[in-house]
């Protein structure tokens, strides 16, 4: 009976000490990624890294921009973000001491005026605006088509309008910023009390007003120039124009939290990041060229496009000043 208990006491003991063993290699192959990519461009990304890395658990997880920025910020380098996978250089830059140091990584490919000197993040795409219209929208209302933000102003347009929070949305901000960077802080602010008379809802992300205009509850929105262009390629009759002020637009960055940069998994997997899915995400679904010599080949989508005044979109402190001071 004693050899018995003790045999069983042996075989309990290597059971849970394999359990402790696979608990710990299950979770050192563990990557979470955090990103504020739309759902078709994350169900991408799990696929390729699902086909990449067979041996390894990376799970990429959908977070609002302002909500992800909040997210880091509090949690610091004790976050279970391993990865940010897409993020606003303007939240990123108020991150600096939570991200690790990318200066290894060759940024010879990119614009040379999008790579951040201290090398705490990379590249990830350019996201540019544009005005959307639903024309049939309009026409069914006898509206006509603006030609000028301050169109936007006129009555007949109330509850026309949709455009995204610039406190949860960084499109709503680069809309917010340029109309600040061309008409002055006061007069922006005023433009925009104006413009909330008119809006039937300020979306909490950046892809709210063109799914408005697809359900048809808006026929104007303020919006993403790659998404609209997607929507028009699978057949749906929208319309992109740009005022004179030409297309405003934010950078978005990839990076590490510091200290996760010394796990396999992690730099296998941001590897993947930058030599494969980058490039794979621009030929697929955001064509803004952030590579030298890129070549933009999807249909439909606005060439030669004038970019607006967005002196300062990635200065955080001025970032949060102007937020303070919205209150829609």
């Amino acid at each position: 009976m004693n050899m018995k208990k003790s045999l069983l006491c042996f075989l309990g003991i290597v059971l849970l000490a394999t359990g402790v063993y696979a608990g710990a290699k299950n979770e050192s192959n563990r990557v979470v990624i955090y990103s504020t990519s739309e759902d078709y461009r994350i169900e991408h990304y799990q696929k390729r890294l699902n086909e990449q890395f067979p041996d390894y658990e990376v799970i990429v997880n959908y977070m609002p921009t302002g909500n992800l920025g909040a997210k880091l910020k509090a949690e610091g380098t004790k976050t279970d973000c391993d990865i940010i996978g897409e993020l606003d250089t303007g939240y990123l830059e108020g991150l600096l001491d939570n991200l690790a140091d990318l200066s290894s990584y060759d940024s010879s490919a990119f614009l040379d005026d999008i790579v951040p000197s201290h090398r705490k993040y990379l590249p990830w795409h350019r996201g540019s605006g544009c005005i959307i219209i639903n024309e049939g929208f309009l026409a069914a209302r006898n509206l006509p088509i603006p030609t000028s933000y301050d169109d936007l102003l006129k009555p007949e347009y109330k509850g026309v309008l949709s455009m995204p929070n610039p406190k949860s949305s960084s499109t709503g901000y680069y809309f917010l910023k340029n109309r600040v960077n061309t008409r002055g802080e006061a007069a922006a602010f005023a433009y925009f009390d104006g413009f909330a008379q008119n809006v039937l809802q300020f979306t909490s992300s950046g892809s709210g007003p063109v799914n408005a205009l697809l359900q048809g509850e808006a026929g104007i929105g303020l919006g993403m120039t790659y998404q609209v262009v997607s929507t028009i390629n699978k057949g749906v009759p929208l319309k992109i124009i740009y005022f004179e002020e030409g297309s405003p637009y934010s950078i978005y960055g990839l990076g590490i939290v510091k200290g996760k940069e010394t796990r396999k998994a992690v730099r296998d997997v941001f590897d993947f990041y930058v030599t494969t899915l980058n490039r794979e995400d621009k030929e697929l679904f955001v064509p803004e060229p952030i590579f030298k010599n890129q070549v933009n080949t999807m249909p439909n989508y606005p060439q030669n496009v004038r970019i607006a005044d967005m002196k300062g979109i990635a200065d955080l402190a001025e970032k949060q000043r102007l937020l303070e001071k919205w209150q829609y």
